[in-house]
């Protein structure tokens, strides 16, 4: 005679009133490990914030905002820092920040601070400029945002008892995974980028990627039916298994796992920061309940077990729903207009629209290395007195001294480091005005700008005059690196931009 008792997951799919696995554990801990890459990106901000928009940083946001507001551009430009610029607010509002982010991480009022969150990290993407343009800063607020609505409601949710997770929702989730990975395999086909079709472009990356560590010259020495392979596996992995995400049970944890161990091969072998943290914790919405540990889902059904079925809410079907018709919209007219395919032409009252939805920065392309660089020019600054002797600065993180070993970053951005590696692929000076700005603040012995610093060979007063050299940088061998201890051999490309000094000093 079959049992009449109701089982605590059969209590649980009840509660639910739905017949997919329903995905509780893999929300908790989407949603702390979203905490931790909040935690990670404010703290990393906060520590450089200073010197990068400050008032005295290289590119000051209240001149920014000025700019803006005398262009009548100021409603794209959404940031707090139109209440206020200085420096203790931008300070305050990375510390604002990593507060909530350790709330987040604790469980508490997740989706109010879900939204100050969001707004936060916008406000600071927004006025950092050039320094906050990366992908992954945009993949942090469009994974935030959506968070807001897949996270649950209440002061403290207690797992088992919580409402249940936005269907449409979860695959807007599952979509913008996909959208990561997929386009970052397509542009490296549409470009045609001969190191890629050639399989050879990882035989390059571990020496010309932006900021190197110790693993990567170890990778580098690998033979080169060794990098053709990973190549090969690198376009499975983002071509073909996210075509899994979409499928049953065991495509998504094939998904899961290929996508996970490449994220983290890619932070065992370079500097990205919370990205590839931030893509793994992207992974969590593809596991059910079902595949976590037998303890874990133990104690969801005891909870479930005991709660009262969680009230339904009739708006939610209906912000899904738009908040999916937002999505799509911005997703599409990215690719009708950014990509210039717009024919016929797009009437202009929805450009308008398109234009107020984009200038939020929560639905955006990806395409991660669709060029591999095959050379690595390296900016070196340096300070003199007399033009005739002159004294490298020396960077935290970025290569300089042939001698020193490259180092992890962890979860921590440089900005700095990052964007002058950038800089160095543009060759001109003139491409990249920003340089003229940092150097100018070395002649001013900005103590904030200097902070961003590793080494500053002028301890007593600023130089009189400051240069920025280019040269080409390529890891060494192990026969010369085991005579010499040297990470890296240099030659000298020219000058990236004439002297300047203060005409105050000359």
């Amino acid at each position: 005679m079959p049992s009449t008792t109701t089982r605590p997951r059969d209590r649980l799919h009840s509660l639910l009133g739905a017949s997919p696995p329903p995905v509780f554990l893999g929300r908790w801990v989407f949603l702390r490990l979203l905490g931790c890459v909040y935690l990670a990106a404010f703290w990393s901000l906060g520590v450089q914030i200073r010197g990068l928009i400050g008032q005295n940083g290289i590119l000051p946001v209240a001149r920014f905002l000025e700019a803006v507001q005398a262009a009548g551009a100021a409603w794209q430009v959404p940031t707090f820092c139109w209440i206020n610029s200085s420096d203790p607010f931008l300070v305050g509002l990375c510390v604002a920040g990593a507060v909530l982010a350790v709330a987040l991480i604790a469980g508490v009022a997740p989706v109010p601070f879900l939204v100050f969150l969001w707004a936060d990290y916008l406000s600071l993407t927004v006025a950092g400029q050039t320094f906050l343009g990366f992908q992954w800063d945009a993949l942090l607020l469009e994974t935030g945002f959506l968070a807001i609505f897949f996270a649950p409601g209440g002061l403290w949710p207690r797992l088992g008892q919580e409402s249940a997770p936005s269907r449409v929702v979860l695959w807007l989730l599952r979509l913008l995974l996909f959208k990561l990975m997929f386009l970052s395999g397509v542009v490296k086909l549409w470009t045609n980028d001969p190191t890629w079709m050639g399989l050879t472009a990882l035989h390059y990356h571990y020496e010309t990627q932006p900021l190197p560590i110790w693993t990567s010259w170890w990778m580098q020495q690998a033979p080169l039916w060794f990098h053709k392979l990973s190549v090969i596996v690198t376009f499975i992995v983002e071509l073909f298994l996210p075509l899994l995400i979409f499928g049953p049970r065991v495509c998504r944890v094939l998904a899961f796992v290929g996508i996970g161990s490449l994220q983290l091969l890619i932070a065992a072998t370079g500097n990205y920061g919370f990205f590839n943290l931030l893509t793994v914790a992207l992974c969590l919405p593809l596991l059910d309940d079902r595949m976590f540990p037998a303890r874990w889902r133990a104690r969801l059904y005891r909870e479930a077990s005991s709660a009262a079925a969680p009230p339904r809410r009739r708006l939610r079907p209906w912000i899904s729903g738009a908040l999916a018709a937002v999505v799509l919209f911005v997703f599409i007219m990215h690719v009708v207009v950014a990509r210039g395919a717009s024919r016929p032409p797009v009437p202009r009252p929805i450009l308008k629209v398109y234009a107020f939805l984009d200038s939020f920065r929560s639905v955006n392309t990806y395409g991660l290395f669709a060029n591999m660089t095959t050379r690595r020019p390296e900016i070196i600054i340096e300070g003199s007195d007399d033009r005739t002797t002159w004294l490298p600065y020396e960077f935290k993180w970025k290569p300089g001294d042939v001698q020193r070993r490259p180092r992890f970053t962890g979860f921590h951005m440089p900005r700095l480091d990052w964007q002058l590696w950038f800089a160095a692929l543009d060759g001109d000076i003139r491409r990249a005005p920003w340089v003229g700005n940092f150097l100018i603040r070395l002649l001013q012995g900005s103590p904030q700008v200097l902070d961003l610093l590793g080494h500053n060979p002028f301890p007593d007063r600023p130089p009189r005059y400051v240069r920025a050299m280019l040269y080409d940088y390529h890891f060494t061998d192990w026969p010369t690196r085991g005579a010499t201890g040297a990470w890296w051999r240099r030659e000298l490309i020219g000058p990236f931009g004439r002297p300047i000094a203060l005409e105050s000093r000359q």
